[in-house]
């Protein structure tokens, strides 16, 4: 009986976690950037746990070039697949829902957007070095018209404007794709849109739902650190660095073994390179080219050639650079600031290591027996022509063509063995 206090009390703390746990909510994501792996990824991650949680709403804020077709189809199907009702924001203004963004846009239950943005531009495009011949550009477009035509029947969009979304490559300002009932609402920031959704209807497995969401607390998904990550490393930028220190890391530790500091760091950023290259538009014969550049750096420094290697180097790696990421999209593509800074500092510290190696091989031998021509001692003997001398503080053997007195200085001409050829240094010598 003692214990019936205190289990009430535990019950009546609990209470309000309980019903704080019961309380609705709105899931808020953010897809700013492209459309990669990573980001279908953490939509379907969160339509999932929304589906669990039994949201009420699954909120996109979405601001996107556009991305990669095989991206956009996961993320379609998640939107398609879930359990809870899901909108796509395009916000803020300035913001667009371009190519693949569009598409996903259009496959929500509810799609807004912000005064000053736009959607639109889905017209495919091929990614790798070769253009397409007509016939298979014809099967791509047709193939993202159906695609599009059945999304925009499936949501009630208008079927005509998304066609030429696909064909024509039009884009359209809210207020307009508003006008042409591609978009449902149009509101200034995100309280406005949930007020105007409170009792807004939407249409799911073929029943009618009415979103009730006055009261419900909304809540934030971040990206992880994990997907922050590997989003970044999916940007052609920095795959390319990545990729340029994993062979110069791998390439320096071989040179060097037991370094092991570089080709640490080489490796990680190699795989970590070969991971970003599945989220992009490589063409291999740039990596060749690169590869290429590094060897003719590397055989610059082994075979003096007055600079050719460098410059064939040089221009490898500018031509591989440049067509690395073949894509018409900009944000699929090497920036040319990245490109020129990074050709400049490989070719400058490739110039540096160059003239190091060079210069080694002009100086004059410090160890080993020829790093004794020239060295001064003093004659610890009478030499004629045999005697001792101390060099180094050590007693070596000598001989001399000419007589040299025990405590004048000689000077060494020639090494065979363990016995020195000497000659006496007289003060003209020592001046010179």
């Amino acid at each position: 009986m003692r214990l019936l206090p205190l289990i009430v009390l535990v019950l009546i703390l609990m209470l309000p976690l309980r019903l704080f746990s019961q309380q609705p909510q709105i899931s808020v994501v953010s897809v700013h950037g492209p459309i990669n792996p990573v980001t279908a990824n953490y939509l379907k991650k969160n339509l999932a746990a929304a589906g669990s949680r039994g949201d009420r709403l699954l909120l996109v804020e979405m601001d996107t070039p556009g991305g990669l077709d095989s991206a956009m189809r996961e993320a379609v199907q998640a939107i398609f697949a879930s359990s809870v009702p899901v909108a796509v924001y395009v916000t803020p203004s300035g913001a667009r829902a371009a190519s693949a963004g569009a598409v996903i846009g259009l496959a929500a239950d509810i799609l807004a957007m912000a005064p000053g943005t736009n959607i639109g531009a889905a017209h495919p495009v091929t990614m790798g070095g070769d253009k397409p011949d007509k016939v298979m550009e014809a099967k791509v477009v047709n193939d993202a018209e159906a695609y599009l035509d059945g999304i925009a029947r499936k949501r009630g969009r208008n079927v005509e404007v998304a066609r030429k979304m696909v064909r024509e490559s039009i884009s359209l300002s809210a207020e307009a794709a508003l006008q042409q009932k591609v978009i449902d609402l149009v509101a200034a920031d995100r309280q406005e849109l949930l007020a105007k959704l409170e009792g807004y209807k939407v249409v799911r497995g073929g029943k009618e739902t009415v979103l009730r969401l006055s009261g419900a607390r909304v809540t934030s998904h971040d990206m992880g650190t994990r997907d922050k990550i590997l989003d970044a490393i999916s940007n052609p930028d920095v795959a390319y660095v990545l990729m340029l220190l994993g062979i110069l890391g791998l390439f320096f530790e071989l040179s060097n073994p037991g370094v092991i500091l570089p080709g640490v760091i080489g490796g990680i950023s190699l795989l970590l390179a070969f991971f970003a290259f599945q989220t992009l538009p490589v063409n291999y014969a740039g990596v060749a080219l690169i590869l290429l550049a590094i060897i003719l750096f590397i055989a610059e420094i082994k075979v003096v050639s007055y600079g050719m290697l460098a410059v064939g180097g040089i221009v490898s790696m500018v031509l591989g650079s440049l067509m690395l990421f073949p894509s018409p999209e900009p944000y699929l593509r090497l920036s040319w600031s990245v490109i020129l800074v990074t050709v400049l500092v490989t070719t400058v510290f490739f110039v540096v290591v160059v003239a190091k190696v060079i210069d080694a091989h002009r100086q004059k031998p410090i160890t080993g027996v020829e790093g004794m021509v020239g060295e001064e001692g003093i004659a610890d003997s009478d030499i004629m022509p045999e005697g001792k001398v101390v060099l180094r503080g050590e007693y070596w053997n000598a001989v001399s063509s000419e007589p040299i007195r025990k405590g004048e200085k000689v000077q060494v001409v020639a090494v065979k063995g363990l016995q020195l050829t000497v000659k006496k240094l007289t003060r003209d010598s020592q001046g010179a």
